[in-house]
């Protein structure tokens, strides 16, 4: 991260407050903020399809067993480009279009990760989103002022893991707090 004032390879938890009909319950992993905004993929939102669809959609053949391909979800990445694929991945190889968040998580976009993962030659770890999230100058910040969002440092393994309905939980835990025991009104002093 150049800039401590920004929050880029942090977790966004949703506050229990945050009524807001996509976010609500979310852990969103910011992979890039800025003085021009900020985009992150919500990391446990999971769609009804799973990768193998995904496959067959963008007519990927899969050379090695598809099985657990059927079991892996795709997530809700974000309400923004819902037609785009985003793959948040840990590997040191380099797939077009790849962006080094750090020296452990990787984003790319590009059809030849979902081609390698197909073929058993893709990244160990992975996710696989449709949309990401994007908010402009300044709006993250206004949503931080107001109680919508706690922020925590990312952990890899957390990120990387397919238990989706406890990740809000863990990355709150990261801090030292339980979701459950917030108050859904806030204060300020």
């Amino acid at each position: 991260m150049a800039n401590s004032q920004y929050l880029e390879n942090q977790f966004l938890i949703a506050m229990p407050q945050l009524m807001d009909s996509y976010f609500a319950n979310t852990v969103t992993y910011l992979w890039k903020h800025n003085s021009e905004g900020a985009l992150g993929i919500v990391i446990n939102k999971p769609l009804t399809a799973c990768v193998a669809d995904i496959f067959y959609e963008l007519n990927i053949v899969c050379t090695v067993d598809d099985g657990p391909f059927r079991d892996e979800l795709v997530l809700a990445g974000g309400p923004v480009e819902r037609d785009k694929g985003f793959i948040l991945h840990d590997s040191e190889t380099n797939w077009e279009s790849s962006i080094e968040i750090t020296s452990k998580i990787k984003i790319c976009t590009s059809k030849a990760i979902l081609q390698d993962i197909a073929m058993g030659a893709g990244p160990d770890n992975y996710l696989v989103a449709l949309g990401c999230s994007g908010w402009d100058a300044g709006q993250l910040e206004e949503e931080i002022i107001s109680n919508a969002w706690l922020t925590a440092p990312a952990d890899p393994e957390l990120i990387f893991s397919k238990d989706f309905t406890e990740k809000a939980n863990e990355a709150a835990a990261l801090l030292g707090i339980d979701l459950h025991r917030i108050s859904p009104k806030a204060g300020h002093s």
